[in-house]
């Protein structure tokens, strides 16, 4: 047999079994060697891997299902990573064998020899048999079913003929498949013993409230456990699109800067507000519009509408429970304390451990936020819940500017997963509503210094004046996004509270989201730290 390339490594021979490939997981021999020689060389180089910060302790298949095309036998297999850490996390990996006059992919997983056949190990999404198999199976799904894999056809799934299958974009923590151009099938590779909030939500908003700005439920893939259902996979219509709202920010915040220049603007006569200052479009001064274009507030505004539709469609169902709004009470006080104090604690340690690679502005605001770390924690624990006459319901949970995509001058929705440092019971808990428009907010925040970063030789000024024209953008940005979301919601009958409410809850949930990002700033990139605890030092009103 040939040499072949296998991710970083390189298997010079093949792994050799006794079973035949249609009988590998009954065999103890196959399972042993493929969950440790194999899968561990295999699955640390994968970018939907989680693990990569931990050290790999073994790995376990802990269940298995077969499928079968009318040429092929595959494999879904349930892996439990354990590591040295104490902890585990499970993935999904369907499998396939594939003899050496069949390959026709370069992602293998190993060359094997099974009952004297050579061939090879590989994921069996790379094969379009494996992916028309998973399409049919959808689209039959009401006729019968398996009594371990649950396939579900969604109500607006129309297609019923399997034309063409191909991968969307770069591997990311899941695998997107793309079906006849107009569906995507998202197989989740981290999975939990729980139904995906993902699944969940998209189902709900399509099926139960029609809500349109979302892509469509078409179906899914789980399996049926003793523990409870596992989401497999996710199939949505595919939304016409212009790239994500994040790229798109970046692109109107780079002619904004670069209007300082052309427009000769003066960033000292440019008139600054309050932060969470309401501001209907027609009332932001001429000279941020000048400055900065009427479109961008008016792109502004849409997303508040739609911001506010999504969660009066999330808080708008009687008889879900999963999906009933409901009042803040004395348990989920506990649960929010325990988690942002726990949460607050280990930025304070990581901060402390980093300090020595930040330099200038960063330095001067991190040490800042030491000397007034027990006035934020005190603003953590200060949560009364007996004040709030508001109502918590499910909500995205981790919504930016990268879970939105531009659609005209609309925009979509997506990616419903939740936070990727939560549990995925945490996940599901109902929360302000304002949490997702804080995490909107920070952002904006985000887009405004990627900009001046990615761009420090592009304008002519100085970054401390940029950061000054930055924030008083961001300002205006939040203003006319609170009014608008504010007016849809209160008209939607979503229970977000009076002015003084909305303001301590969105200070609080910035304050959080701006916590949980320096954590990530400071492991992943510690330059830019300088953006969550710039935003820490307004939300607190901090005086240099």
């Amino acid at each position: 047999m040939k040499d072949i390339k296998i991710n970083e490594g390189e298997f010079q021979n093949p792994f050799v079994f006794k079973t035949d490939w249609k009988n590998a997981f009954d065999d103890e021999d196959f399972v042993k060697v493929f969950s440790s020689d194999i899968l561990e060389n295999y699955i640390v180089n994968k970018r939907w891997y989680g693990g990569k910060a931990s050290t790999l302790k073994y790995i376990e298949v802990v269940e298995y299902f077969k499928m079968t095309s009318k040429k092929n036998t595959y494999y879904g297999v349930l892996l439990e990573v354990n590591f040295k850490e104490a902890f585990f996390q499970n993935y999904f990996m369907p499998i396939s064998f594939m003899a050496e006059e069949e390959l026709d992919t370069n992602t293998i997983i190993a060359p094997v020899k099974m009952n004297g056949q050579d061939g090879f190990l590989v994921d069996a999404l790379h094969q379009e048999d494996f992916r028309k198999l998973l399409f049919d199976k959808i689209v039959s799904s009401g006729d019968k079913n398996e009594v371990k894999v649950k396939f579900h056809k969604g109500q607006k799934l129309e297609v019923t003929e399997y034309k063409s299958s191909k991968f969307m974009g770069v591997e990311q923590s899941n695998t997107s498949i793309i079906y006849n151009n107009t569906l995507v099938l998202k197989i989740f590779r981290r999975i939990y013993t729980s139904t995906n909030p993902d699944y969940e939500i998209s189902r709900f908003l399509t099926e139960e409230m029609n809500f349109k700005n979302s892509p469509a439920y078409t179906g899914s893939i789980s399996v049926t456990l003793i523990e409870g259902s596992i989401t497999l996979g996710l199939m949505q219509e595919l939304v016409p699109n212009q790239g994500d709202a994040w790229q798109f920010m970046l692109e109107e915040m780079d002619s904004i800067f670069e209007n300082l220049k052309t427009k000769k603007i003066k960033i000292e006569r440019l008139p600054n507000i309050e932060l969470f200052q309401r501001l209907k479009i027609n009332e932001v001064p001429h000279e941020i519009i000048d400055w900065a274009g009427l479109s961008i507030f008016m792109r502004i505004n849409t997303l508040a509408i739609r911001t506010a539709e999504m969660h009066i469609a999330l808080g708008g169902c009687n008889h879900d429970t999963s999906f009933t709004p409901t009042t803040y009470n004395g348990d989920y006080t506990v649960w929010l304390k325990n988690r942002l104090t726990y949460q607050f604690q280990n930025r304070l340690n990581i901060l402390e451990n980093n300090l020595h690679k930040l330099d200038g502005l960063a330095l001067d605001l991190a040490n800042q936020f030491l000397d007034h770390k027990k006035e934020i924690r005190k603003l953590f624990l200060d949560f009364d819940w007996t004040k709030m006459k508001s109502e918590r319901i499910r909500i995205h949970g981790d919504y930016h500017l990268g879970q939105v995509l531009v659609n005209g001058d609309d925009f979509y929705l997506l990616d419903f997963e939740g936070e990727p440092e939560s549990t995925i019971r945490d996940r599901k808990v109902k929360q302000p509503p304002l949490k997702d428009v804080a995490g909107m907010f920070r952002s904006f925040h985000y887009s405004i210094y990627a900009t001046i970063f990615n761009n420090k030789d592009k304008y002519p000024f100085e970054q401390e004046e940029l950061f000054k024209a930055g924030e008083i953008l961001f300002k205006y940005f939040v203003g006319v996004f609170i009014q608008t979301y504010t007016d849809v919601a209160q008209a939607g009958n979503l229970n977000i509270g009076y002015r003084k409410e909305i303001d301590f809850l969105l200070k609080y949930c910035l304050l959080e989201k701006a916590v949980y990002e320096l954590g990530y700033e400071l492991n992943s990139r510690p330059r830019w730290s300088v953006i969550p605890l710039t935003g820490i030092a307004s939300i607190m009103e901090f005086k240099n």
